[in-house]
């Protein structure tokens, strides 16, 4: 790659680094897992580069990216979690006294465990759809599916998330 191009791809990774790794994390809850990923959609750009025209349409390649590599993860057999009911170390919050942020951690807790325990496809589409911002054609771009698929996986991914969360919701809905 020529200088020039390095120099771009180094100030395009430095200026979204963080948003690419927050949004490998919303789709895997893991930060050690989102590094991997965000890694992986980088290096994927970075093979690209100098092949890609568009520079307006660099975001969208790659949170395209990183949601196949997420996809592609965890359909991998060592990568398949295993929920369980209580946690090894018991780690639990604790009455610190501020209550509003205590509320606020454990209903980002619930809400972050609960899209884990969602097909990784529905998962994927209720991070670009609610998370990220994007509306049914630009999920259904980012995705390479129909708009029918998103809007179906968006009904399913709802569905599952409201029986994954159960009374949690009522109280994500109440602090809100």
């Amino acid at each position: 790659m020529e200088q020039r191009d390095e120099e771009d791809f180094a100030e395009y990774f430095v200026a979204r680094r963080d948003a690419v790794r927050r949004s490998a994390y919303l789709l895997c809850g893991d930060w050690h897992r989102a590094d991997d990923l965000a890694q992986t959609a980088f290096v994927a750009l970075h093979r690209r580069w100098r092949k890609i025209r568009d520079r307006g349409a660099l975001d969208a390649y790659v949170r395209r990216t990183l949601v196949r590599a997420a996809i592609d993860e965890s359909r991998r057999p060592w990568r398949r979690e295993r929920f369980v009911d209580e946690l090894p170390e018991n780690a639990q919050l604790g009455d610190g006294g501020s209550g509003e942020l205590g509320e606020a951690v454990a209903n980002r807790a619930a809400l972050l465990d609960g899209l884990r325990r969602v097909p990784p496809r529905q998962r994927a589409v209720l991070v670009l759809r609610f998370l990220e911002g994007l509306d049914v054609s630009a999920t259904a771009d980012a995705l390479k599916c129909s708009e029918g698929t998103v809007k179906s996986q968006t009904s399913r991914g709802l569905t599952a998330l409201r029986e994954v969360l159960g009374d949690t919701l009522d109280d994500l809905r109440s602090a809100t």
